[in-house]
């Protein structure tokens, strides 16, 4: 299946969710940082034009009032969720994890609320929460700065009590030490669960979010331990990356959803041209992909617009 990229432009961090009456749902960090926004449509194409609407709109100071970053719509047990990142008027840097909840059946009425931050065992830079289950058990996963780890970001797994609670202490998953996780700055964020039939996936973002930006893969057996992190092994290689042929820089930050024809999408952000840090036109894109022979998916390289 074929797309119209970009999906939506100056939209990065994108993240699709279908429900399970089939509607899409898109959501993504935009370039003023200052609210959560969300598209609706019965078809994975009409995201492109949807109305956008915004859900919540951050603080005037204080916590929650800087850098909205990376929003994650999630349904869970009859209740919408909002999973994001925010920073402070007192620290802007200060980027924490942050949940909204509304009880409505539709996620565009109701009212949200503020669930408070996600508390983990370090009050440190964390940020890009998704959650997923498996096997009976929700999980959260997420990137942060571990104090004693010269990195930027690491990533996490922890089972949750409840949609913002860890229920157990987290397992590092992986820590960026290889030369394409470590270009710019030593990053891994981004984390996206996959769950196809013997393995688990979690695709991951590393390095400076410029041309450098990749997507790399932990997997696990699907019958393992995912708590155990010997559990999971890292892809050598990115299994995503620019193209210069294909005028695609520093694909990242990644979600995962299904066309209507059944058909597996990876929803991503990218931009047009090599470019700094910075630069607003991280556009969200939608490519089909299918998989390999030993179970794992194939991206291939991103397509052009």
């Amino acid at each position: 299946m074929r797309f119209d990229n970009p999906l939506a432009r100056q939209r990065a961090d994108p993240h699709v969710h279908r429900h399970t009456d089939g509607t899409y749902y898109f959501t993504a960090t935009v370039p003023t940082y200052d609210s959560v926004v969300l598209r609706r449509s019965a078809t994975l194409r009409g995201l492109r034009t949807a109305e956008e609407h915004v859900l919540w709109r951050r603080h005037d100071s204080g916590e929650m009032s800087r850098h909205v970053w990376a929003p994650e719509l999630h349904h869970v047990d009859g209740r919408w969720y909002v999973y994001f990142a925010a920073g402070s008027s007192e620290d802007i840097q200060s980027i924490r994890m942050h949940v909204l909840e509304n009880t409505a059946a539709d996620p565009l009425s109701g009212t949200w609320v503020e669930r408070g931050p996600i508390r983990t065992p370090w009050d440190t830079f964390a940020l890009d929460a998704t959650t997923f289950a498996h096997r009976g058990v929700r999980y959260l996963s997420w990137a942060q700065r571990e104090p004693g780890i010269e990195t930027n970001s690491n990533l996490y797994l922890a089972p949750l009590s409840d949609p913002w609670t860890l229920g157990g202490p987290p397992v590092r998953l992986s820590i960026p030490t290889r030369d394409w996780e470590t270009r710019g700055f030593r990053v891994n964020e981004g984390p996206a669960a996959l769950v196809r039939k013997d393995k688990v996936l979690l695709t991951f973002s590393a390095s400076a979010t410029d041309s450098n930006y990749c997507l790399g893969m932990l997997t696990a057996p699907a019958d393992a331990d995912l708590l155990d992190r010997d559990s999971w092994r890292k892809e050598p290689e990115p299994v995503f990356r620019t193209s210069v042929a294909h005028g695609q820089y520093g694909p990242g930050h990644n979600s995962f959803t299904v066309a209507e024809d059944g058909t597996d999408v990876l929803v991503y952000h990218a931009r047009p041209y090599d470019a700094e840090v910075g630069d607003p036109n991280r556009h969200a894109r939608l490519q089909s992909f299918g998989w390999k022979h030993d179970g794992t998916p194939d991206f291939g390289s991103p397509v052009p617009d």
